[in-house]
């Protein structure tokens, strides 16, 4: 049986309650699902960070999230890990132009994790997300709304797989940007296709 425990964070919360409520929650029988929708950005000093919409450009480090604690929570948990991370490669939050930060090697780097981390995410590194009123949210997210939603399902079983998930988000995002926004997965060889959503 799969069980799938939703978050949602707003960083009004302390973060590493955050970190310890989710550490608790999943375990070894669980697929854990950590969904990240915002920015991107590298600081000064070249380390990434999660950019929130709360964000304080001179409170970098009490309102931004950086990438070294996202990496050691998910990799700390139990259970199969899927992350999607709708961000930029980049922005320009700060003001000024910090630097590209680069969402494929965070990518690669969270997939070769040694409890098998899925990662999806929004974009390649060289492109940027797209967002619109239409939508409320990014084409990544609404593709993702959609897909879990049961659109992704199409071997019509009730069942979507990790790569019903990811054939839909690839082929949705493309037409919601019309071309220009590429999603992209990395799945460990060690982690096979798997059902994350049952109906």
């Amino acid at each position: 049986m799969i069980i799938n425990k939703a978050l949602s964070v707003y960083f009004a919360y302390p973060l590493y309650s955050i970190y310890e409520w989710i550490e608790r929650q999943v375990t070894q029988h669980d697929v854990a699902m950590v969904f990240f929708a915002g920015h991107g950005i590298n600081a000064p000093d070249g380390r990434y960070y999660f950019v929130p919409s709360n964000f304080k450009a001179k409170r970098l480090k009490r309102t931004a999230l950086p990438y070294y604690e996202i990496r050691d929570t998910i990799t700390a948990l139990a259970g199969k890990v899927l992350f999607f991370i709708d961000t930029c490669h980049s922005g320009n939050i700060m003001g000024t132009q910090r630097g590209v930060a680069d969402i494929d090697q965070i990518a690669n780097d969270l997939s070769s994790a040694e409890n098998g981390i899925v990662v999806f995410t929004a974009a390649t590194g060289k492109q940027t997300s797209q967002e619109s009123w239409r939508w409320q949210n990014g084409a990544f997210t609404e593709a993702l709304i959609e897909g879990l939603g049961g659109q992704a399902d199409y071997t019509k079983d009730g069942a979507i797989t990790i790569n019903e998930l990811d054939l839909y988000l690839s082929e949705r995002v493309k037409v919601l940007t019309n071309g220009s926004q590429t999603p992209t997965t990395s799945k460990p060889d060690t982690v096979p296709d798997f059902p994350i959503v049952l109906k």
